[in-house]
Parts: C-alpha cells; structure tokens; sequence
C-alpha cells in the first residue's frame, strides 16, 4: 500500500469516526429533553442580502455569527417566490397550491393541518408574532393564528413598519412603539419567558415585517449605508435592524439557558424584489422561479446537536420544516400529501443528496378567479383588520381570497412552473409556455438553456413535474380533507 492510498484510508476511517459520533451525541440530544422550536422568517429577504453570503453593502453581524457556528443551507429555497405561499408551505409541509394559497394576500384552508397543531397536542406551547398572511387575524377569522393552532398571537395581516399595529389574540389592532423588529421579539421573549417558568417547551414563530417596502430604518442603522445607492440605503437598514433583533433573541435564549437545547432556524420568505438585485449572481428576482426569486438564506442552530459549523449544498426548501421537526420530535405525520422531506438525517450527517426532487409552481391566479369563482370562505371573514402603510384597492387594511375548485380541467396545468433536481432545474415558463433547463451547479446564474443538448432529461423532468401537478390538483380539490 503506498503513503497516498495510506493517507486516503485514514482520513476515512477519521471521516467514520468523527460521523458515528456525530450520530451518537444526535440521538442522545433526541432522547434527552424535547427542544424548544423558534421559526424566524424575513419578509422579502434574498440570499445575496446576507455579510456571510457576499453582499457589497449589507451588514448581518449576527446571521453571520450564526451561518459560522450552526448549520448554514447554502442551497435553501422559498416553496415559492411571494410570501403568502411560502408561509402556507412552513406551516404545512406542503405546496400552498395543495389549499389554494397561490399568491400574496391569498389565504390558507382550515381544514389544513399545521405544525402549530400538532405541537400543541404534544405538550408545546404555541405562539406567533409578527406578520401572518394566511388569512386575517382577528377574532372570527377562520384562519386566524389561534384557529390554526397557536395558543396566542400578537400578529398582523400583512406587512409593518416602525411602531407596527398588531392585534392580540384576535382583538382591534393596537400600536405598539418601537422599531418593528424589535417589538416583535421583546413579544415573543415574554411568551417564551411563561412557558420557561411553567416547565414547557415551546414553538416561537417569528415573521418579521421587514425588509418588505416601503422601507424605514431608524438614524443609527442608516448611518452605516451613506455609501451605499441612496434608495436601498433605508431597506438595508430595516435588514439591520432585524439582524439586531435576532441578536436580542439568541442573548435571551443563552441568559435564561434556553440557547443549547433551542432549534432556532431562519429563512427568507422569497427572493429578493427587483430594486434590490444589484450585482446579484443568481438570475431573476421576487415573484419569478429563477434562482434569485427562490433562493433565501437558511441557518438552523441548534448547539445540543450541531456543536460544530457545518454548511450543506443539498437542496432543501421551507416545506421541509414540519416533516423535520416532526421527525425530530417523534411526532406522525399529517396523513395526506406532503412535499417536504425531513432533513433529519442532514443534520446527523448521513444526507449527502436529496433523494427526491422540489417542484414550483406559480398557479395562474387570473384563471382561478375566473373557472372558479366560488369564495372558499366567507367574504366578510377574510376582510383584514391591521393597517398596513400603503394602499391595496383604496385601503390599508387587506382583504384575503381562496375559492373552491372542484374538478381538474386540462386548463388547469397553466402558470410557470419548474422542477429542480440535484443538479439540474427545468422551467415551464411564459405564455406559450417555453420550456428551459439550467445546470444550476455549474451555472447558478441560469445563463445557459440546455433544453436542445438534453431532450431526453427535458422530457423525464418535465413528465415528473407533470404528475406533480396532477398531484397538486387532486389535494386542491378537497380531496385531502374527506380522508381526514
């Protein structure tokens, strides 16, 4: 055997070893006491917009600290590229086509089955803050945080700013002082604070209203972007801000000896929107299924299992979230159609590869109103309560839509629409639809159409993302809930 092959196999053997150790401490954090789950989300907050990812001017002190300590997802993705959805798909496991929450300002099902209920039945205590979007808020609403399973809220319909209104549990909006990051998280300490005291593990989800338009930063965080183009200057500083008030976070977690055995994972809703794209190096923004409209940033801390920094290029997605705490916790599943997998065996270190593909599909909305015109609840009941600073149809509060879709039709297929493997990413895109395929590995920035070197591959994907759909479908018709 020579000195290489030598040095070969005891770098295995050291790679064995240092995994099924890493297995072990694994398994004896899950065996031991159950973690708290804290959920933090930026409202249109892009992977580029991050210090550890590269950006030009945009300081994340504190994500940078967690992306080097935790588990930093360097392929992390949105379910879809507008907020509404992707929230419906962390709270679900699922695409938000399967409910009907297709774009901005549509809202979740009730019958839809969230990773807040099935907490709550297993002992955790359950709240939310911040921007909600899948419905209103208030009281009567049936889809409301408490009606999907938290025990409080202290929550807005849409977006927020400087000294956000939020309803509490349901009640009339109520103006809270203060920079709107920071608000949400003293809120959601106090909670976290009763549940410590009564001996409870809890679930904190955490959306915040920034950095969404219009952008407001207060002086000292604007301060630090006087070189910067003079029109983001105000949403890096609300990016800033937020970054600060995770920092507020983690200080509580660690003073009250929570931090070791809390899961505290943040993401990005979507991609970044297209005033903010600079000299970004992935294609397209916020509301397109091109990388930079899906990409966002992913961390998970979690220092009873992931004691070491890792980072990770297998894909992984929002919807992955419940099928991964569920998996963590011991918890069964939502019968019914899931898209998410769990990472639970990314985070022992046994997942090299997903071993199944992500699919989006931005549903064609304009078609939906029109085939099926139905209201799925209520229209007085999705009317929104919390103001938000800019006006929608004459108002600033926001009113919510879904609507019953009883049988599939040929029509239905229509919206852009991708599949995204290990390497490559097919895009069914524009109208006519015209159909594309990057090698998103070798290519992030989705320059070079494959389509006429690799028709056979085309073909495959496209056929997957096919049955995907048809899939889809059948759950957006109620077909889902009559197993239930």
């Amino acid at each position: 055997m020579t000195h290489a092959s030598n040095k070969v196999t005891r770098r295995r053997l050291l790679e064995g070893a240092a995994e099924i150790a890493l297995v072990a401490r694994f398994s004896r954090a899950a065996a031991g006491l159950r973690p708290n789950i804290v959920l933090c989300m930026g409202d249109d907050h892009g992977w580029y917009e991050t210090g550890y990812n590269g950006h030009p001017y945009v300081k994340t002190p504190v994500l940078d600290e967690m992306a080097s300590q935790g588990l930093r997802f360097d392929r992390f993705y949105s379910a879809a590229p507008l907020c509404s959805p992707t929230r419906a798909s962390i709270m679900t496991g699922r695409h938000p086509n399967r409910c009907g929450t297709f774009s901005a300002n549509w809202s979740i099902r009730p019958e839809e089955i969230t990773i807040a209920h099935i907490l709550r039945r297993a002992g955790y205590a359950c709240g939310h803050f911040g921007k909600w979007h899948l419905g209103p808020v208030k009281a009567d609403s049936p889809t409301n945080p408490g009606a999907m399973g938290f025990n409080e809220w202290l929550s807005h319909d849409n977006f927020f700013e400087i000294d956000p209104p939020l309803s509490r549990n349901g009640g009339p909006p109520e103006r809270l002082k203060g920079e709107s990051s920071e608000v949400i998280v003293r809120e959601a300490i106090r909670f976290m604070e009763k549940a410590r005291q009564k001996g409870q593990p809890f679930l904190a989800v955490i959306w915040f209203g920034s950095p969404h338009a219009p952008y407001v930063g207060l002086e000292q965080d604007l301060a630090l972007y006087k070189n910067a183009p003079a029109e983001l200057r105000a949403r890096f500083a609300e990016i800033t801000a937020m970054d600060r008030a995770i920092g507020q976070l983690r200080t509580y977690l660690k003073k009250a000896g929570l931090r070791e055995n809390t899961l505290l994972w943040y993401c990005g809703d979507n991609g970044v929107p297209q005033e903010g794209r600079l000299d970004m190096p992935l294609r397209g923004h916020k509301g397109q299924l091109y990388e930079g409209g899906l990409r966002v940033p992913g961390i998970l801390e979690w220092p009873a299992v992931i004691s070491r920094p890792r980072a990770t290029q297998v894909n992984t997605v929002t919807s992955d979230m419940l099928p991964t705490i569920c998996d963590l916790l011991g918890l069964a599943l939502p019968r019914r159609p899931l898209d998410g997998i769990s990472l639970k065996p990314l985070l022992d270190g046994t997942m090299t590869v997903r071993p199944q593909p992500v699919c989006f599909w931005a549903y064609d909305v304009r078609h939906e109103r029109k085939s099926n015109p139905e209201p799925y609840i209520r229209r007085e009941l999705q009317e929104g309560t919390t103001p938000t600073a800019t006006l929608m149809n004459g108002r600033y509060t926001r009113t919510f839509e879904n609507y019953r879709h009883p049988r599939i039709r040929p029509e239905d297929f229509r919206g852009d629409a991708a599949i995204l493997d290990n390497r490559y990413k097919l895009l069914v895109v524009g109208e006519p639809p015209a159909t594309e395929l990057y090698d998103v590995r070798e290519d992030p920035g989705e320059k070079v159409n494959l389509i006429a070197r690799e028709p056979a591959l085309a073909k495959r994907m496209e056929q997957q993302l096919r049955d995907w759909q048809r899939s889809v479908l059948t759950s957006l018709t109620g077909a889902d809930y009559a197993s239930d």
